[in-house]
């Protein structure tokens, strides 16, 4: 399988439960561990696409990552260059620059040691105390962006 078709595909539980849970509560302005609904423009639509995404900050800088690989929302976001960032009435714009896979392993260990328990499933035995190895070797299967808010 290639790294450009790699996708973990969530579970019905996580679709229309856990998934719809976050999302309502995000968008009344409760973040659930960083949590945000993220909106990207459709790449062949033109239309907003709004999915739950867990925001992480590391070493002052903001990431996007993509636990369950290269889903609809990256490709959107390759195209789009950037959308939104919402909690509750709070809207924060901002470009997103795609992350190289050689820098992924120390945001990949951050993100798995805060949200593992949620999305461990997606990274094949990996978790935070794997070694650099390990996470350069799943690296390519989970697209990470760096954020910059723009207003």
């Amino acid at each position: 399988m290639s790294a450009s078709a790699h996708v973990k595909k969530p579970g019905w539980f996580t679709v229309n439960v856990l998934n719809r849970a976050v999302a309502w509560v995000t968008r009344r302005g409760i973040s659930v561990w960083g949590s945000r609904v993220l909106a990207v423009r459709g790449r062949k639509s033109g239309e907003w696409r709004r999915t739950p995404v867990n925001l992480l900050t590391f070493e002052g800088a903001q990431y996007l990552v993509a636990p369950r690989g290269h889903v609809q929302w990256t490709h959107n976001m390759r195209a789009a260059g950037g959308g939104e960032l919402h909690l509750g009435r709070k809207t924060e714009v901002f470009t997103a620059v795609e992350v190289a896979d050689d820098d992924k392993p120390a945001l990949l260990r951050a993100y798995l040691k805060r949200w593992k328990a949620e999305v461990g499933v997606f990274f094949d035995g990996v978790g935070p105390d794997s070694g650099d190895a390990e996470l350069r070797r799943i690296a390519p299967d989970h697209p990470v962006f760096r954020i910059t808010v723009t207003h």
